[in-house]
């Protein structure tokens, strides 16, 4: 074989190493035109990760698992597997997860499918209509998830915990992730008063290696033992976050870094009094320099608490508004706010809203340009019915976003058009129930710099839980969007957001074209 032929034949392997999926274009193509273009495609395949729900003996937890009608893209399959327990006792062997004697809900036999952890969870069989299984196990494990084909665009899983009493309680509610290698988590907690677990999951071969790092407001917590933590192969690993250092601090910054491999990772947080629920990873701090928006405050918060965080090696300065019904104002005394390098810096802004939902914007203030991670800890109630849930700082809606776990009652919906003249225009469809029920839709449009906090649209002859899609119509602007379930009992204002960013359904694949000069030698 000649170097000429070696070397055309390592150009386009090389290429399609990084597009993955490419259409060569024929000789008699424009080549410089081509090669500029990119394809727009449904992805092929997706992978989301559940953390392990609950250690309680008195909660229970739904799993609602969707996937938008879409694209033609054939048929696929989409279903959760039990994750392996990946901690080590002192001999360094796989701890056992004792199984309870409950029998979950869901299923043909009415048990859970992790019964016996082989058994697929909440398998849909078509795009279109949401699938909900349900576990009353206090072992329950955590849950590694793939789609492919056409079931595979947009699949989204909401994992939705009750627990009616102890540290936590409350409604605790996630979106299901998929995997990385980086996450931040400002809004955590190493105080006494809290219980908080950061719960890794690797759903890969090979065996990931995290470490973790906590900074309060005078910088890095001391402490060693968040480094090197091995997660093995299809296993999750909950770590104490009060175990990682001797400090006591209300208010931390989580950093999650995989050395090796990837993760899924989310926080539990579990307080005496508020209750609990799961923070999320905020929006990659790097790519929010232009500004964050953390959507979806409730109207009858009766408090809220910013935690944000500069990561970088310069200090940061934000605009602060708050994006109301009516559009932005600025909160009193929080015309600016400035982060210290490396310090987390929480600021309490009590009843912000004064009975009107609302957004908090960030904007970086004129020459600041310091990447930024941020996120809101929300309480509702009073006195012994206090609950808490968390807002980070999220990405825009894009093309499509997705809430898999709605019910007949209490659900809000709350769009965000963070830029002053650009509305947005946004159409809302509520899915057929999983227990029968058909579409429905609704178009919204949101004035620019404001906040929309709506009852979307139900399916009519709606049975058990459904799905919402939010879309953003040609030429709307920026809209960014959260999703509230309340699930009052016994007093207690139980409720979780979730903030829904694009779904990923779409991937753009470069088109390759045709270039000679990986001929010349």
């Amino acid at each position: 074989m000649n170097r000429t032929t070696m070397s055309l034949i390592g150009a386009v392997a090389a290429l399609a190493a990084v597009t993955g999926v490419a259409a060569v274009a024929a000789p008699g193509d424009d080549a410089g035109t081509t090669a500029s273009k990119a394809a727009t495609l449904p992805v092929q395949r997706s992978s989301l990760m559940c953390p392990a729900p609950t250690s309680s003996e008195v909660g229970e937890t739904t799993y609602t698992a969707f996937t938008p009608k879409g694209a033609k893209t054939g048929k696929g399959s989409a279903d959760l597997r039990a994750a392996a327990d990946g901690r080590t006792d002192d001999t360094g062997k796989t701890e056992k997860t004792e199984k309870t004697k409950k029998d979950g809900k869901g299923g043909k036999d009415g048990k859970s499918s992790q019964e016996s952890g082989t058994k697929p969870v909440a398998p849909l069989k078509a795009p279109g209509t949401p699938v909900t299984e349900t576990t009353d196990r206090s072992d329950a494990p955590a849950l590694i998830g793939t789609a492919d084909g056409g079931l595979a665009p947009g699949w989204s899983v909401q994992q939705t915990t009750e627990v009616s009493a102890g540290t936590g309680r409350g409604v605790l509610g996630t979106a299901c992730t998929a995997p990385d290698t980086d996450f931040w988590f400002p809004g955590a907690s190493t105080s006494a008063d809290r219980q908080d677990y950061v719960h890794l999951t690797n759903p890969d071969d090979t065996a990931a290696v995290v470490d973790l790092k906590l900074y309060g407001k005078d910088g890095a917590l001391k402490g060693t033992t968040g480094e090197d933590i091995q997660v093995p192969p299809h296993s999750s690993v909950p770590v104490l976050l009060s175990t990682l250092s001797d400090s006591r601090d209300a208010n931390v910054t989580l950093h999650v870094t995989a050395r090796e491999g990837r993760v899924g990772a989310a926080v539990q947080a579990g307080d005496d009094k508020l209750g609990g629920d799961w923070l999320p990873a905020a929006a990659d701090p790097a790519s929010a320099t232009s500004g964050l928006v953390l959507p979806g405050i409730p109207a009858d918060a009766s408090s809220v608490r910013l935690v944000a965080m500069a990561p970088g090696s310069a200090d940061a300065d934000l605009k602060v508004q708050l994006a109301t019904p009516t559009g932005a104002i600025v909160p009193a005394g929080l015309e600016t706010l400035h982060l210290k390098s490396g310090s987390t810096t929480a600021v309490d802004l009590k009843d912000l809203t004064k009975g009107e939902a609302g957004s908090l914007i960030l904007t970086p203030a004129e020459g600041s340009k310091a990447p930024v991670a941020a996120a809101l800890r929300v309480v509702r109630g009073k006195g012994s019915g206090q609950e808490m849930a968390f807002i980070p700082a999220t990405k825009p809606v894009g093309t499509r976003a997705t809430a898999a776990d709605n019910r007949a009652k209490g659900s809000t919906l709350s769009l965000v058009a963070p830029q002053k003249g650009k509305d947005a225009r946004v159409k809302v469809t509520a899915s057929a129930g999983s227990g029968g029920g058909s579409t429905a839709t609704k178009t919204y449009t949101v004035k620019g710099g404001s906040t929309l906090a709506v009852q979307p649209p139900r399916p009519s002859g709606l049975k058990g839980a459904y799905a919402l899609t939010v879309e953003p119509a040609a030429g709307s602007g920026p809209v960014y969007a959260a999703r509230t379930l309340a699930l009052p009992h016994g007093g207690v204002q139980g409720f979780t957001v979730q903030t829904l960013p694009d779904d990923r359904g779409l991937v753009q694949v470069p088109t390759a074209g045709w270039n000679m000069s990986v001929l010349n030698d």
